[in-house]
């Protein structure tokens, strides 16, 4: 009989995994804007999936609580299970969660949590519900908040085919002059990845819009 899933357990299975000496250099990595256990990505894994099977996971009501009380523990790993724990329950996430999403994105941001969330979660999202979907990215792209700005760029970033080049060019286009780092980033970032479904439509923007330096490099990077 599985246990009952509660943070206080969660914390039995990652606290023996505690590796001070893994966690200064990771820390350091992420500009030491948190605390580490020290538990490298392989590892957090395995120990994951261990939780869910010896654990029930929370029902859909009550998900929403345990990821929010997983991401206000100090380490970061906790943040990681918590994002891990929201994506057992794509397939029942709808558009009404995507304020929860935002939430999550506002929190304690840094690149490694948003870009857990933007492409494979939120995304997700917009794809079961184009319309609506991508009226909230919209949204999200006119946000103050810059890990919010970033994550409606990369949405679409695995869509492939299924892109829509209107939204993500005007939404390029919105930040195009912006000179946080990791905006820039986004925009060279997606402009690849588009550029291996449509890489001369990729050419053709990047050509004929003024984009910072970074964003071009990047999104130029596989053509020679």
């Amino acid at each position: 009989m599985k246990k009952e899933w509660t943070i206080a357990k969660v914390k039995d299975y990652m606290e023996p995994h505690r590796n001070e000496e893994n966690a200064i250099p990771m820390s350091k990595y992420m500009k030491n804007h948190f605390p580490f256990l020290g538990i490298k990505t392989p590892e957090r894994r395995m120990i994951f999936k261990t939780m869910t099977k010896e654990m029930e996971l929370p029902t859909f009501e009550d998900m929403e609580e345990e990821v929010w009380a997983l991401f206000q523990l100090e380490e970061r790993e906790y943040h990681y299970i918590a994002i891990e724990l929201l994506g057992k329950y794509k397939q029942q996430l709808t558009v009404k969660n995507l304020s929860y999403c935002q939430r999550l994105i506002e929190t304690k941001s840094w690149w490694d949590s948003v870009d857990s969330i933007a492409p494979k979660i939120v995304g997700d999202i917009v794809m079961s519900n184009r319309e609506q979907g991508e009226d909230v990215m919209v949204e999200w792209a006119k946000s103050s908040n810059m890990w919010t700005n970033r994550a409606s760029i990369l949405h679409q970033l695995k869509y492939k085919e299924k892109t829509n080049e209107e939204l993500l060019f005007a939404t390029i286009e919105r930040h195009a002059a912006s000179k946080e780092f990791f905006l820039q980033k986004s925009i060279g970032w997606v402009l690849r990845e588009y550029a291996k479904t449509r890489p001369k439509v990729v050419q053709e923007f990047v050509g004929s819009h003024t984009l910072a330096p970074l964003s071009k490099r990047e999104a130029l990077k596989h053509f020679k």
